[in-house]
């Protein structure tokens, strides 16, 4: 079983959460919307599996390479 960490592309907030812990995901799959600098910036699966960890809820302020999601494979 693969674990894929799905990190942040830049600084800025949690916007939506559009998938919970325990999901089947597919690559390519919205697993939370970021904010920053007014643009908003979907975060996407990497790989189809399970949510496994997630690491931030609306409105928290995430940095730029922070891990934000586990997907396991």
């Amino acid at each position: 079983m693969g674990m894929h960490r799905i990190e942040s592309p830049v600084t800025g907030k949690v916007w939506k959460l559009e998938r919970q812990v325990g999901d089947q995901v597919a690559a390519g799959d919205t697993l939370l919307i970021l904010e920053s600098m007014k643009m908003e910036i979907p975060l996407d699966a990497t790989a189809n599996g399970v949510l496994q960890q997630l690491l931030v809820g609306e409105g928290d302020e995430v940095q730029e390479n922070q891990v934000l999601v586990i997907v396991a494979s």
